[in-house]
């Protein structure tokens, strides 16, 4: 009964939400030819703009020849939430996958209006969990007002500083996404970045001072891109990253959510690891049952359906045997664990003391990971759930983002 009670207060808080920003509104881009892109051994923004139906999202192949971060294709956006305080763009880009080849990934560029672009810092935000449908992209979120990360990205269009949000790899009609791979994530938070840097219609400086953001699998996101950028990005003027709720520690991530509230979570994890590395053959370990669900959630599950319509169910309810516990996906699963490259940058690193979604322990063993290795870490915990959380440090993080970009020296309570 309580489980039952706690089900019907979270999916009338998610339905409120929703609905207050925005949810009922769809955006519906006219239909058009899809323009030609300019070819070049070194990609630039191209002349024209598009497609502007949902071709834009299926990468050309083979890619276009350039870099991690150049930008292969761009149309304007229009935001409903900030229809009237930013310039918007979709972009796709070149980045990196799980396993070191090039890929495409799309996102969307924002830049306030009435600030100079040039001199305005860069957030590269990394969002939370939106779901395996490509419905569920996180730039078609932002067209329909319906990201609930918006708070954050609001605080940022209003202090002057441009936003780089990815959709991360996979979000197109015919691909799935890499879900809560940190390989993956990293490489396209980076090259957020990078791609709003080099499209030209938005006039970003190369020099601007970066901050990554984000919160659960943002949080994830954020941190593996800070993480991995004095390697793979080693230009970008980066001066700290905030991440919130952080799956730090995959495998115990799923400990908590195996039979719980959050399985859905860990069953599009499972799928997510799957379209990364493909030797996992996730289909394999599958029932009847796994089959059938999987694959309706593919085709429309965002992250109410996954709350709602899979809270509690169990691994062996979809599986003939546990994939987690094999070889390969522990493998895997090592690989995707936070904490073996320590960021060289300030941290504001913030969990739900109560988190179950997240469990909190592991976060709070990467907070401690960090310190030790001496990076400036702040560390607070709030009195909330995992789904408030999102809003609970909001505050905090935005008066850190200021304080970085202004140049204070970051604090630290290791």
């Amino acid at each position: 009964m309580k489980n039952r009670n706690f089900r019907r207060r979270l999916l009338a808080a998610l339905v409120g939400f929703v609905l207050l920003a925005g949810g009922a509104v769809a955006f519906s881009a006219p239909s058009a030819v899809a323009s030609p892109i300019l070819s070049s051994p070194i990609l630039s923004a191209p002349v024209l703009p598009g497609p502007f139906d949902d071709s834009f999202y299926t990468p050309p192949s083979p890619l276009p020849a350039g870099n991690a971060g150049d930008v292969i294709r761009w149309r304007p956006a229009v935001p409903l939430m900030n229809a009237a305080n930013a310039d918007a763009w979709e972009v796709m880009y070149l980045s990196t996958n799980a396993l070191g080849a090039r890929n495409a990934v799309t996102g969307t560029v924002l830049v306030p209006k009435g600030v100079d672009p040039a001199k305005a810092p860069i957030v590269g935000f990394a969002v939370g969990t939106q779901g395996p449908a490509f419905k569920c992209t996180p730039s078609k979120a932002i067209e329909r007002g319906t990201l609930y990360d918006q708070p954050a990205i609001n605080d940022s269009l209003a202090s002057g500083y441009a936003v780089a949000v990815t959709d991360y790899e996979g979000y197109s009609p015919t691909t799935v996404p890499t879900y809560i791979t940190g390989q993956s994530m990293g490489p396209a938070v980076i090259d957020s970045v990078r791609a709003a840097q080099r499209l030209s219609q938005a006039g970003l400086s190369d020099d601007a001072k970066v901050i990554f953001q984000g919160y659960s699998q943002g949080g994830g996101g954020a941190l593996w891109a800070a993480e991995k950028q004095p390697a793979y990005a080693p230009e970008l003027n980066l001066v700290g990253v905030v991440a919130g709720g952080v799956p730090a520690d995959l495998t115990e991530v799923a400990k908590g959510l195996d039979g719980y509230l959050g399985f859905g979570f860990l069953a599009f994890a499972a799928v997510g690891l799957d379209a990364a590395y493909p030797e996992l053959h996730l289909d394999s370990y599958l029932n009847d049952t796994g089959r059938q669900q999987i694959a309706e959630a593919k085709q429309n599950a965002c992250v109410v359906e996954l709350l709602t319509n899979y809270a509690f169910k169990k691994i062996s309810d979809y599986t003939t045997s546990n994939p987690l516990d094999t070889p390969a996906w522990q493998a895997r699963l090592a690989e995707n664990k936070l904490g073996a490259a320590p960021p060289r940058v300030p941290v504001f690193q913030y969990h739900a003391a109560t988190d179950e979604i997240v469990n909190t322990p592991q976060a709070d063993a990467l907070h401690k990971q960090y310190c030790a290795a001496g990076v400036t870490e702040q560390w607070n915990t709030y009195v909330s759930d995992h789904l408030s959380g999102i809003f609970a440090g909001n505050a905090d993080a935005h008066r850190w983002i200021v304080d970085r970009f202004a140049g204070t020296d970051a604090p630290s309570n290791c």
